[in-house]
């Protein structure tokens, strides 16, 4: 019996970047690549519940279990911290060949589930902070971290706008059950509720990473040049490829993966802190809370479809030109929040909740796409899990100091704060460039000539 293994070449540029060519999606998985983009974009779905939804849950879990409101938006960042703390090991042991996606995906899919156990069946405030917290956050963060880098894994050449799709279900996928939180969901039927969205999430997850394989390292499309296609693709030239493949230390070295980390922190928080409090600050208001699930449920349609456009914006404009633009709306977006409620505006408040949510979703895709851009694709589950290990903090400062900063200055005080940080983290940006290539370039120059590498593929067996 004669195995054939499709052949490759591999392809090194002026900057000894290596470029593996030749393999179709079909030649590695046996399926197309969109795939890749559909069953990541499924499990986003699938989590997006526990983030995007949880404010939205917050009086009946009060009532049901006597948990004070404190206690509670503390549990949201203990969630976001487990959440954030499993992509930086999550991506080494992926990277390293110790843990497949399949395998990465199963075991989120468990904790995710045990997740809405313990917040059903909970005894106390403890085991909700154990098995929602750290078991439903870890297993968030295990498949956040594996969908994310695993579509711009395949899709190197253009993976903004995909990554901003796939991306966009961890927000829109929560808005069926924000209605459901905060309309049907009381303190007779909470138990039944929570256990059925619980098997929602593991099937969800399960079924979509059955069918997840990452592509070689190197990989390239055949069908883009990885030289030319600096010249003859926009998306190329306002984000050219990585001038090299840079390991966790060498990207740190540069001094732009902490810049991001910084800036992440700053947006997240402000991001989170909209999630955790609009819901409150629009009933303290005096909107009626069917108003206020519309405003939370735009606010979570319009971040999770602005991650896809603004994806596709950065390959057209540019990735680090769309971020300062980003952070600036976020920002004054928080001003207009708060202005509009103060005012009992109703119309102003869901439009305002809206571009807050849109500026809030879009940073996410934008980092990650960011990351391979500068550091390349073969350790980027690694390096994507430090610039994402930020949200540790920020869960901690949007949520659970949040709580004390409404607590201290009130909600004015809070949106203020929020807005500043957004914007500060706008000035920062302007600093962040690709590490290796000079400021003035916007791509890299075409090598007159590539080292060919062909591979001798053919196995007998």
């Amino acid at each position: 019996m004669t195995t054939v293994v499709p052949s490759h070449q591999e392809i090194t540029d002026s900057n000894g970047r290596v470029y593996r060519i030749g393999e179709s999606p079909r030649d590695i998985m046996g399926r197309p690549r969109w795939l890749m983009v559909l069953l990541p974009w499924i499990g986003m779905m699938g989590i997006s519940v526990s983030e995007y939804a949880f404010g939205s849950a917050e009086e009946t879990l009060h009532d049901a279990h006597g948990w004070s409101s404190t206690n509670i938006f503390w549990l949201l960042s203990v969630w976001v911290f487990f959440q954030a703390a499993v992509a930086f090991p999550a991506g080494y042991l992926r990277e390293t060949g110790r843990l497949s996606a399949r395998a990465a995906m199963m075991l989120g899919a468990g904790g995710a589930f045990l997740g809405y156990l313990a917040l059903s069946h909970a005894p106390s405030i403890f085991w909700a902070y154990l098995g929602f917290g750290l078991f439903g956050g870890g297993g968030a963060g295990l498949v956040y971290a594996t969908c994310i880098n695993m579509v711009a894994k395949w899709f190197p050449e253009r993976r903004g706008g995909k990554t901003g799709f796939v991306n966009g279900g961890f927000a829109y996928g929560s808005v069926p059950f924000v209605f459901i939180f905060t309309t049907y969901m009381h303190t007779e039927n909470y138990q039944s509720v929570l256990d059925l969205v619980g098997v929602y999430v593991l099937v969800a997850v399960l079924v979509s990473g059955l069918f997840f394989k990452d592509p070689p390292k190197n990989w390239w499309p055949a069908h883009v040049d990885p030289l030319r296609g600096q010249v003859s693709s926009r998306s190329l030239r306002k984000n050219p490829p990585a001038v090299r493949q840079y390991t966790p230390r060498e990207a740190v070295r540069t001094g732009m993966l902490p810049l991001m980390w910084v800036c992440l922190l700053f947006t997240a928080g402000v991001n989170i802190f909209g999630i955790a409090f609009q819901v409150p600050f629009g009933k303290e208001m005096g909107f009626a809370g069917g108003i206020v699930a519309l405003a939370m449920s735009l606010k979570a349609i319009v971040n999770g479809t602005g991650r896809g456009v603004i994806g596709w914006i950065s390959d057209l404009a540019g990735r680090r030109q769309t971020l300062t633009i980003v952070c600036v709306i976020l920002g004054l977006a928080q001003f207009a929040v708060l202005w509009s409620g103060s005012i009992h505006n109703m119309p102003l408040f869901l439009l305002s909740s809206m571009v807050s949510g849109f500026g809030g979703g879009a940073i996410f895709p934008l980092f990650a796409a960011m990351t391979a851009d500068y550091f390349g694709e073969n350790n980027n589950a690694t390096n994507y899990g430090l610039v994402y290990s930020s949200k540790l903090v920020s869960g901690l400062l949007g949520s659970g100091m949040g709580a004390v900063v409404v607590g201290a200055w009130g909600y004015g005080g809070a949106f203020v704060i929020a807005g500043g940080t957004s914007l500060l983290a706008g000035a920062l940006s302007l600093i962040l460039r690709q590490p290796g290539r000079p400021r003035s370039a916007t791509a890299a120059p075409v090598p007159s000539g590539a080292t060919l590498t062909p591979a001798s593929e053919q196995a007998s067996g």
